[in-house]
């Protein structure tokens, strides 16, 4: 029965993924693995570990309930339409345009992940 669960898991990541109309590079990219480790998941041949579910799930705002179970639905808040139009914004960019936004991203949530007292980027966006 675990085992079908597990299938199941990997079948809803690749749906996931078609749903933020991403491809397995990008996808990939922002959840840190190398697109063959994603198509192997995708194809059935990966197991999908504990961290990379949550990792997912932070990523894309994902529900875990959905994820693990399939249970409810797949993105967690009303922002959902968000979430899909940025991955279809992203998909439209030129590759060297997409991984120049996920190194700004990258640094932005470091920025973000700095206590107030260390953070000399008050105000990296201008907001």
């Amino acid at each position: 029965m675990e085992q079908n669960n597990n299938i199941m898991i990997n079948r809803r990541i690749k749906d996931l993924r078609k749903a933020l109309n991403m491809t397995q590079v990008s996808f990939s990219q922002v959840v840190s693995l190398s697109s063959g480790y994603l198509a192997g998941i995708e194809t059935e041949k990966r197991k999908v570990n504990d961290r990379l579910i949550k990792l997912v799930c932070s990523s894309f705002n994902a529900s875990e309930s959905w994820l693990r179970k399939g249970e409810g639905t797949m993105f967690t808040r009303s922002s959902d339409e968000q979430y899909i139009k940025l991955a279809g914004l992203f998909r439209e960019l030129e590759h060297r345009y997409r991984d120049y936004l996920l190194k700004e991203v990258d640094l932005l949530l470091k920025i973000q992940a700095m206590p107030p007292e260390g953070n000399s980027h008050k105000n990296p966006i201008g907001a």
